[in-house]
């Protein structure tokens, strides 16, 4: 536990500013054994999360969208100039049960942000079309949800942004392939939470 709590983050040791997550640490120092680089690091990348999903929540209210209706009109923008889709693969790429589908189509025709179109082949056939309203206020929202992330990664130059990026991925590569390291029952498992874990943020 010694070794690890000499293991501090950079952040800690040089930088004057003292954030969120240096508080944090500090506030578990001695009551837990963890590494507080690692500690540092993993809750920054949680912290910066919220704070990006905070922005994104801002920018569609500022335009008079809910996150739902965000992302339904962005699956629909994604496929191009048709931006047409069936409810069935919408419901798919969002996860949703085709009642919950129907209600948010519901919600966005009525706004005259979506039409559905019914088939003049098939009459069965329903299609859902992005309205220009619709498209307008989804590429609002993407400049604004776009800005307030510029200027999250701001403070840092060029080279500093393409750095993080590097080692960001080379994270997110090695998760991705191996899956995230976690042992489950077993000695060995209880072994490494006496070793050291993670604080709860």
């Amino acid at each position: 536990m010694q070794e690890q709590r000499r293991q501090q983050s950079p952040a800690a040791e040089h930088d004057q500013d003292v954030d969120s997550v240096d508080r944090h640490i500090a506030r578990w120092r001695d009551k837990a054994p963890f590494d507080e680089r690692v500690e540092g690091i993993i809750t920054r990348i949680q912290f910066l999360t919220k704070h990006v999903s905070q922005a994104a929540d801002r920018a569609f209210a500022e335009v008079g969208l809910q996150l739902f209706e965000f992302e339904t009109l962005h699956r629909l923008a994604s496929r191009g100039d048709a931006a047409r889709a069936t409810p069935s693969e919408l419901a798919a790429e969002l996860m949703l049960s085709p009642a919950g589908m129907t209600g948010r189509l519901d919600t966005l025709e009525q706004a005259g942000l979506v039409v559905r179109i019914r088939g003049t082949d098939d009459r069965r056939r329903v299609d859902v079309e992005l309205t220009e309203l619709g498209r307008t206020r989804w590429r609002a929202a993407m400049r604004l949800r776009g800005a307030a992330e510029h200027a999250m990664v701001e403070p840092l130059d060029r080279a500093e942004q393409a750095t993080l990026e590097a080692l960001l991925k080379r994270m997110l590569v090695h998760v991705e392939k191996h899956g995230p390291a976690v042992e489950t029952l077993g000695v060995r498992s209880l072994d490494k939470q006496n070793r050291g874990g993670r604080a709860s943020a």
